[in-house]
């Protein structure tokens, strides 16, 4: 499952940088002695030359974009620092396995007194490199092969082939990656993909068998995402003895999308933030472009992080989504909105919240959901400093709904309904940090708002995942 709360199938995430691949935190070496300090911020400089050795394919008009600012540097601190942010932007292409800064004073004709010459030396990555990893979802488990080819024609450009074999899902994709010399948040990526997904809390399987172009691109302080996506999807029965609802809904479809989404992230980590914010919004419109699916789907999250006393940290979310079918064709199963498990309502099982026929869960066109955690470390901080920070015990409130609108009736009519028959859980447990990869969680739940046909999971419950309610 590509979302938390999203039943329709998404391809595994193949563009973008590569994760593997990160520059150092380091900073740039400081002095000692506070005159000497002084005298070398003081002192101007002029930045003559600028070399990059060890290029094999990589073209240098793509690099020149990432050096630019070392040659506006005035001082020799100030040549330390731009150097240091251009060693990092080098190292974000993904095209290089080593990146080395040398500074020196100009030599030669022409050189000048107070003149320096910076020198980048660069590993390039194999021209194909293979990776074997294991990647962690939401309550979901999978073995990731792939094969990359980095810098494909000499502009950081990246072509992936990968291969997921998962707990509830197998996927194969080919993805082409393109960024914008000079902006890498600018990029284009081609994605082709088939994705073989079973959920039994539907007893249900699916098959899509997609292509993808995207253009991500930054606009003031957001990350701005646009797409457009045509898929064929193939629903069967996974159980013996379905629902006549689940049969109702096998068949083929043809799906074919235009989304946009809008990203602001000022967290200061994605899966254990202490501070700062989160808002995400996320629309698409299926018909508008061919297919047999019509559908306006509204998808937001909020998320507040605040530091307290004694290292504790309160968090508040909100998720909140909503998909009106177009035209007399009512939604499909595989484009509707679930809810429930310890990744978004804890103390419910894996999506068994909302309307469902004869024990199969069929989503809702309209939901809402909310946290409020109070994170702290743990008890005598254990192994404070080290192994011990990555854990931390957090006490939990969360409440959402789940339904089915009439869209005769009126928006009064809709809040009223999501309003009603509100589920709730509260408890207390356990989470460790997987570095800024994922996190797990052993949580003590206690289920309230009980609905007829919701399952429950009371008591303890473990949960693995990148995105939390």
């Amino acid at each position: 499952m590509g979302t938390v709360h999203a039943r329709s199938l998404d391809p595994l995430p193949m563009q973008g940088p590569e994760l593997g691949v990160q520059p150092d935190d380091i900073e740039a070496p400081g002095i000692e002695q506070e005159p000497k300090q002084e005298v070398l911020e003081n002192r101007n400089v002029v930045v003559q030359q600028v070399h990059i050795d060890g290029l094999g394919r990589t073209k240098e008009d793509l690099l020149t974009y990432e050096i630019a600012d070392v040659f506006r540097a005035k001082s020799l601190i100030d040549v330390m620092k731009k150097s240091h942010e251009a060693r990092q932007k080098l190292l974000r292409l993904g095209i290089f396995r080593k990146v080395e800064v040398l500074i020196d004073t100009s030599r030669g004709e022409g050189a000048l007194p107070n003149g320096l010459d910076v020198t980048f030396e660069v590993t390039e990555l194999r021209r194909l490199t293979g990776s074997y990893n294991t990647m962690v979802g939401n309550n979901e488990g999978s073995m990731v092969l792939g094969l990359k080819l980095p810098n494909a024609l000499g502009r950081a450009e990246k072509l992936t082939f990968q291969f997921s074999y998962g707990t509830k899902e197998t996927s194969y994709g080919l993805s082409f990656f393109k960024p914008q010399p000079g902006n890498f948040e600018r990029n284009i990526s081609l994605n082709l993909y088939k994705v073989m997904g079973q959920f039994p809390w539907s007893s249900l399987r699916e098959t899509d068998r997609g292509v993808s172009a995207e253009l991500t691109f930054p606009m003031w302080k957001t990350s701005q995402t646009l797409k457009w996506e045509g898929v064929w999807r193939e629903l069967g029965c996974l159980a013996r003895t379905p629902s006549f609802a689940i049969r109702k809904e096998s068949g083929h479809t043809l799906k074919s999308s235009l989304s946009h989404a809008m990203v602001i992230d000022t967290r200061n980590s994605s899966i254990l933030p202490r501070r700062g914010g989160l808002l995400r919004i996320h629309q698409e419109l299926a018909g508008f472009t061919g297919g047999d699916v019509s559908f306006l789907k509204e998808d937001f999250e909020i998320q507040l992080n605040k530091s307290l006393f004694w290292d504790s940290v309160l968090s508040a979310s909100l998720w909140s989504g909503l998909v009106l079918p177009i035209g007399d064709k009512p939604t499909s199963i595989a484009d509707r909105f679930y809810l429930g498990g310890p990744t978004s309502i804890r103390g419910f099982s894996m999506y068994s919240v909302g309307p469902q026929s004869e024990g199969d869960y069929l989503g809702g066109e309209a939901y809402w959901a909310g946290g409020l955690h109070l994170y702290t470390p743990l008890p005598f901080r254990p192994a404070k400093g080290g192994f011990g920070d990555l854990f931390r015990t957090h006490f939990f409130l969360n409440a959402g709904n789940l339904c089915n609108l009439n869209y005769g009736e009126g928006p009064k009519a809709h809040l009223k309904k999501l309003a009603e028959c509100v589920r709730w859980s509260y408890g207390l447990g356990v989470l460790l940090r997987l570095g800024n990869i994922a996190r797990l969680e052993l949580n003590y739940c206690i289920p309230m708002g009980v609905q007829s046909g919701d399952r429950i999971c009371d008591g303890v419950q473990f949960g693995a995942g990148i995105r939390f309610l």
